[in-house]
């Protein structure tokens, strides 16, 4: 590649990021901005846990705690099942089964990734909704442990494919040395791979909770869309929910509306916390494993 071309390259890429970094900056801006009547005229009621959602009632109402609630709550379920299960999956098939096999497992699963969320929300409603409905007995089978459920089937590839990336790079470091000092697999596995992954699986979290906060219409088919605090085998409502369902109907310049921007203007920030904490607990793994 000769000076030129690599001169082209850079300036593309550079022009690309700054690009992206803009138009991320006038989305965030442009929501503010739709938003700022809300925060301006509703104030703290926003998030007034006494209060309610109620926008079209004769005394409107504009809480977004319980949408905030259940936008946090189905995540942190969802994560917590396909962490567990992903790492098991991720070690099995890179340590139980042959690497043909396993190349083509990861393969599928990697596709798991690519299918519309609706499909995910149709097999949830007809299929793990019937579940709760008739082998739990429950009245609705829509409510945030189905959510999570599916939202988990939804991020395990995420944390599959990371976990198995660094199982690799892990094996390649320490498993040699790890056998010929004596140790079986599974000491391997529990006494220094697992530790060695800890940045890994801080990655897995971070980018599975943070794909998980914004999923929108799988969770809306099987939550119930109930603008009511969350409990296990109760409705709720996410904040990207409650924007799908109302969004098309508010009219324009309307409270409703500016409050419905107010909403998603949290769920950024929520993002924002969520990536930044991750990073900042991923940059202190790797200092501390460095220092070693």
């Amino acid at each position: 590649m000769n000076k030129a071309v690599k001169i082209i390259f850079k300036t593309v890429v550079f022009a690309g990021a700054v690009s992206t970094f803009f138009l991320m900056i006038l989305m965030v801006g442009h929501i503010f901005q739709e938003s700022y009547p809300a925060f301006s005229q509703i104030g703290l009621e926003l998030f007034d846990i006494n209060a309610e959602w109620r926008p079209l009632s004769n005394n409107p109402s504009y809480s977004i705690m319980a949408a905030i609630a259940g936008t946090i709550y189905v995540p942190a379920i969802a994560v917590s099942i396909a962490v567990i299960f992903g790492i098991g999956c991720a070690l099995f098939l890179n340590f139980y089964t042959a690497k043909k096999i396993s190349n083509m497992c990861l393969s599928f699963i990697d596709l798991i990734a690519g299918i519309p969320s609706v499909i995910f929300g149709f097999i949830g409603l007809s299929a793990l909704i019937k579940f709760f409905e008739n082998d739990l007995r429950m009245t609705s089978g829509e409510c945030v442990l189905a959510a999570g459920i599916l939202l988990a089937i939804m991020l395990l590839p995420f944390v599959v494919s990371t976990c198995s990336e660094s199982i690799e790079a892990s094996r390649k470091k320490y498993e040699l040395t790890a056998l010929s000092l004596g140790f079986s697999k599974e000491v391997f596995i529990v006494k220094i791979l697992l530790p060695s992954m800890k940045t890994s699986i801080v990655t897995s979290i971070m980018m599975a909770f943070g794909r998980g906060l914004g999923e929108t219409m799988a969770v809306m088919m099987v939550i119930g869309n109930s603008p009511i605090y969350p409990k296990l085998f109760g409705r709720a409502q996410t904040i990207p929910s409650l924007t799908a369902l109302e969004m098309g109907s508010v009219g324009y310049g309307s409270l409703h509306l500016s409050a419905l921007y107010a909403a998603n203007f949290v769920l950024i920030i929520i993002l924002i916390v969520v990536f930044g904490t991750g990073y900042i607990f991923k940059r202190r793994l790797r200092i501390d494993e460095e220092s070693i």
